[in-house]
């Protein structure tokens, strides 16, 4: 398994709408995306902090995406 790539909020969701994903809404910091065929998930986006590797592999889950999936995006 790769290691997990240390990302920003901003990065992460760059790379989700690559893969598809549309920003429905953003209440605070907290960025709702779905995906056409259903799948979502939130991203929180703090300026200049980056995404811990635990909340990152749960965006993926709820994406339903590996890290390879992921990084064929960024």
């Amino acid at each position: 398994m790769p290691k997990t790539p240390r990302l920003k909020g901003r990065e992460i969701i760059a790379a989700l709408r690559k893969a598809g994903f549309e920003i429905l809404r953003v209440k605070g910091s907290h960025h709702f995306l779905r995906h056409p065929d259903g799948r979502s998930t939130v991203v929180p986006v703090h300026a200049g902090e980056v995404i811990g590797t635990g909340l990152f592999l749960k965006i993926l889950r709820d994406a339903e995406m590996s890290v390879e999936d992921f990084e064929s995006f960024r």
